[in-house]
């Protein structure tokens, strides 16, 4: 795991600057009271014991301190609120497509962007994975608007070192370093095998609260004709160049995209994970939106 934070140029200070200005307006406006709604606390936790008042409610009576002081106490607890949300991003080579406006990159960096800033309105920690088919960077959960800064601006401009997607060990590394339930938002194009991660997401969907945001683009499902192109193999890890003016290889390329979809909706089912499906071709606002009232929908039930 490299841990060299991304360097900071002009071109990319601007960059970071205007999706902070965009995603905290989009924070404040809409998402950081629907965020506060859907993620609750841990529940409720002990604080301290106190005297017993006329009104409380005797099954709260400490009987043990009761038994050695002599006299009558309460437990008193208090709503535990603060949350820890991580972010867990698959920058594999395939995030560097995009046939509409921007890379899927982009878009993952600006997700991540509005999820951290919802995150620390509502004081609660944030934390960034980067992954390949390796662990590249991990940024251990903290607060502040500084701290988010560091955040995007990783996810914007880090370099990995790895080409493929590993989500199994990405998944397994999270189990590993977070011990408390913690809140995940695993970003990735998917474009991997899903008998390589499905029984870690069950596990992991267990252990914490996981949200998949598959990202893709339209010309995932027709690929347009571009000569020799850069691709990621979905199951080796590979690059390999080919030839998109084949239109024989573009119908086997878009099969093969489609198959992948279905194992990995099966996947997301089985291990009944929430999800928001983003694409290149539109803004991320509504299905973002429609995630948090599907949510919220739900908790009211």
């Amino acid at each position: 795991m490299h841990d060299s934070a991304a360097q900071l140029t002009p071109e990319l200070i601007k960059k970071i600057k205007r999706i902070e200005i965009r995603t905290r307006r989009l924070v404040n406006d809409s998402f950081a009271g629907e965020y506060h709604a859907v993620f609750k606390g841990r529940g409720m936790e002990f604080d301290e014991v106190r005297l017993y008042q006329a009104g409380d409610d005797v099954r709260s009576i400490d009987w043990k301190v009761t038994a050695r002081t002599g006299q009558a106490f309460v437990k008193r607890y208090i709503e535990e609120r603060e949350l820890t949300v991580m972010m867990v991003v698959d920058l594999s080579a395939s995030g560097q497509f995009g046939t509409v406006e921007r890379f899927k990159r982009a878009i993952a960096a600006e997700l991540g962007a509005v999820l951290s800033f919802a995150a620390i309105t509502n004081n609660d920690k944030v934390g960034l994975l980067i992954f390949t088919d390796r662990v590249e960077l991990y940024i251990p959960p903290r607060k502040g608007r500084r701290h988010v800064l560091r955040v995007i601006r990783d996810l914007l401009a880090f370099q990995p070192d790895g080409q493929g997607t590993n989500i199994k060990l990405a998944l397994d590394t999270i189990n590993l370093i977070l011990k408390r339930k913690s809140i995940i938002f695993l970003i990735s194009d998917f474009l991997a095998d899903a008998d390589s991660y499905k029984k870690i997401l069950q596990i992991s969907n267990r252990r914490h609260d996981v949200i998949v945001v598959p990202l893709s683009d339209p010309g995932e499902q027709q690929l347009p004709n571009v000569g020799l192109m850069a691709l990621e193999d979905a199951e080796t890890g590979q690059i390999q160049w080919v030839d998109t003016g084949n239109r024989k290889w573009r119908r086997a390329f878009a099969e093969r995209v489609k198959q992948l979809q279905m194992n990995r909706d099966r996947a997301f089912r089985k291990a009944k994970v929430d999800r928001i499906d983003v694409t290149t071709a539109e803004d991320y606002v509504t299905p973002l939106t429609g995630f948090f009232e599907r949510r919220a929908r739900r908790m009211r039930r």
